[in-house]
């Protein structure tokens, strides 16, 4: 199964953020999400060039939707999921590289990957593990910034003094690929069987038949030859052809396995969420003031 892409928080009722929010450097090579199915599935690389584990699922940031963190499945069959920062992380051919040793990522504070979000002490927490430098300002990756001790206003998109006129409104959109999987095995197996045959064969044999012919001039020297009256005994040899079997094994064909791909149309159906905007307050869509039979109970 495909690892699925989680937002770092829920999108429809994020949590409060911490007033501590972490400071690092726009580079270049910053991930988008463009490249998210590039990742999933990729070998994670340390700093050393270490195979850490393979990339399992990626988490993005609320505010930007840019790539934040991604999990790594380590331990043996890769039951054991570690959160790694990925926003810094350079794409290669060769896999997902950070800059983090392989302890380092193996040590991670443990967070339920299921969960579908990172509350803000849990992202904390793994900044803090990972050593990023933390400051009230707001970050490159749009987390919006407090102050200590207390929350801001809930919501990415709620009208307040630091926030402008407009909102965003997103959708989630179905991303549909395949992927290639073992179905089963065919071999060629070759075992004797027997049957029986019936072939038909002509045979000749000799018989014995009894001929008389008349004493003619041709044959009077012939009948003559001999005394007049005598017992005579005369002996003939029969012959017939018998059947014989002989077997020859002959080849008669080649047998081989080939296989060809055959494209078939498959329907998927997955549930989608889609944020809607509507217009609440004591003005029509055209900007005039609604009076009472106007106004919407």
């Amino acid at each position: 199964m495909v690892p699925a892409v989680r937002p770092a928080h829920p999108i429809d009722n994020p949590p409060p953020f911490h007033s501590l929010i972490h400071q690092r450097k726009k580079t270049d090579t910053m991930l988008n999400t463009n490249q998210i199915d590039r990742v999933l599935g990729q070998n994670v690389l340390g700093t050393n060039g270490d195979k850490l584990g393979k990339v399992g699922q990626v988490y993005l940031d609320d505010a930007t939707g840019k790539p934040e963190w991604a999990t790594v499945q380590t331990g043996l069959f890769g039951t054991k999921e570690s959160f790694v920062p990925i926003a810094d992380a350079d794409l290669t051919d060769n896999g997902l590289t950070v800059p983090f040793a392989k302890d380092h990522v193996k040590n991670a504070p443990q967070v339920d990957a299921e969960q579908g979000h990172l509350s803000p002490d849990e992202e904390e927490a793994l900044y803090r593990h990972y050593g990023v430098a933390y400051s009230e300002a707001r970050s490159d990756s749009g987390l919006p910034a407090g102050y200590a001790g207390q929350e801001t206003t809930q919501g990415r998109d709620t009208s307040g003094p630091n926030t402008d006129n407009a909102m965003t409104r997103s959708e989630e959109q179905l991303k549909v690929g395949t992927q290639k999987v073992q179905t089963g095995k065919a071999r060629l197996r070759k075992y004797v069987v027997t049957e029986n045959q019936t072939v038909t064969v002509p045979v000749t044999r000799e018989e014995v038949r009894l001929e008389r012919e008349p004493i003619t001039e041709a044959n009077m020297g012939q009948a003559l030859d001999g005394p007049a009256i005598s017992e005579e005994e005369h002996e003939m040899t029969l012959t017939e052809e018998r059947v014989v079997v002989q077997k020859e094994a002959v080849p008669v064909e080649r047998v081989k396995l080939a296989k060809e791909s055959v494209t078939e149309q498959q329907q998927v159906s997955e549930e989608v969420r889609k944020e809607q905007i509507e217009m609440d307050g004591d003005v029509d869509t055209d900007g005039h003031a609604q009076t009472d039979s106007k106004r919407r109970p």
